[in-house]
């Protein structure tokens, strides 16, 4: 591939640092999509992941509308030139895709395709993906080809396309090997949180097995007891019981202690205000948008409120960098009497607060709320469309 201008280069350094950013693969393979169509200037844009049935796990496409995607139906499968791409090596470019022998049509609801570029993703010898492009868009003016410029090409225009060219193939490889990485590398986090929460959950069972489940079998057989003892002797059936009440509360005990098990280390070990500030950290290294903290006096609040408060935050946060497309998000956490009042404000996209039907299943909403009522605290969400958004929970003291 020849030497572009420096603006060319930049967009494909910047293409692969936002893949390189996620480690959700549904995040990766929507990073990669997105590079793709914006660093080849193209119309559409997707990318399939192949499952063992003929069809795709996994299928994410760019510049289709929510309602457009519904209206074509269901996932594609692997035939025509989906399956040439998982099942050829070589890349595929073609100036019509519905001239060419393997093409066998579309959805009536699906957009008009016409000059084609794909290729596949592959993990060493297995294909992973199949990446492709279709439209090219033509620069203003519909000028020649111009050798000087790989990453902007132009071409004569047959039915108003542009035509995708050998750099555009060239660029496309590039990107495709670092997917690739990218997407493998997700695979591996998301397995080894996997193997991490099925440990924890293997350990918790068997020791709440061992605590929990022997006492809670004495329980049930000293209240038999005390059951056959009832009418005979009462005095020794009051023995019974007053045991069964002590085996409870001991049953109780174990059961909270191995909840508090799973509240996260680093609130024990830090506490709730520098947990929230090395994350927020982490996070604006981590995102495009500005991500900020300050804390306003709070002070340390009981185990459970400042659990409650950690997820809120974390959940809000989730919601304003995957969602709203917002520049800046802004955390805050102070005191309000002997308790805390929380507060994640975005400058994104916003919403409707009364859709909630809708909204509060998509953002967590309902979650966020059920957290902060758990602790006896409350939650306010001020929204609308174009003007960002603002989660509030306040917890009261211990």
């Amino acid at each position: 591939m020849s030497h572009g201008p420096r603006s060319g280069l930049a967009a494909v350094s910047t293409a692969l640092l936002a893949m390189s950013r996620h480690l959700e693969v549904r995040d990766v393979l929507k990073t990669i999509v997105a590079s793709a169509r914006e660093l080849l200037d193209a119309e559409y844009a997707a990318l399939g992941v192949p499952d063992d049935h003929g069809g795709f796990a996994q299928f994410v496409v760019d510049g289709v509308s929510d309602d457009q995607w519904k209206a074509i139906g269901p996932l594609p499968r692997q035939h025509g030139i989906l399956a040439a791409m998982l099942r050829e090596d070589g890349p595929q470019r073609l100036a019509d895709v519905r001239r060419d022998p393997r093409f066998e049509g579309w959805p009536s609801a699906h957009p008009e395709l016409v000059d084609f570029l794909g290729l596949p993703i592959r993990d060493g010898d297995e294909v992973i993906g199949a990446l492709f492009l279709a439209n090219k868009r033509a620069p203003a003016g519909g000028s020649p080809e111009d050798p000087q410029d790989p990453f902007g090409p132009s071409c004569p225009a047959p039915e108003g396309a542009c035509g995708f060219t050998q750099d555009d193939e060239d660029v496309l490889g590039i990107l495709a090997q670092h997917a690739a990485i990218a997407l493998t590398n997700a695979r591996l986090y998301e397995r080894s949180r996997e193997l991490t929460i099925a440990e924890e959950r293997s350990r918790l069972a068997h020791e709440l097995h061992d605590a929990v489940s022997q006492k809670l079998f004495s329980l049930r057989l000293t209240a038999q007891a005390a059951a056959r003892l009832v009418d005979r002797d009462p005095a020794r059936a009051k023995g019974e019981l007053q045991q069964v009440a002590a085996l409870a509360a001991e049953a109780a005990d174990e059961l909270r202690a191995a909840v508090v098990e799973l509240r996260p280390a680093a609130l024990d070990e830090d506490g709730l205000v520098p947990t929230l500030r090395t994350q927020i950290q982490v996070l604006d290294r981590a995102h495009s948008a500005r991500v900020t903290f300050a804390g306003h006096g709070a002070r340390a609040l009981p185990a459970a409120q400042e659990e409650a408060v950690l997820r809120v935050a974390q959940e809000a946060l989730h919601n304003a960098l995957r969602h709203s497309g917002a520049d800046r998000v802004d955390v805050t956490l102070g005191r309000r009497g002997s308790g805390a009042v929380l507060r994640v404000t975005d400058d994104g996209k916003g919403f409707d607060p009364q859709i909630i039907r809708s909204a509060g299943r998509h953002l967590g909403l309902v979650s966020m709320r059920d957290r902060a009522s758990g602790v006896g605290g409350s939650l306010t969400v001020e929204s609308a469309p174009g003007k960002g958004t603002t989660i509030e929970m306040e917890v009261p003291g211990g």
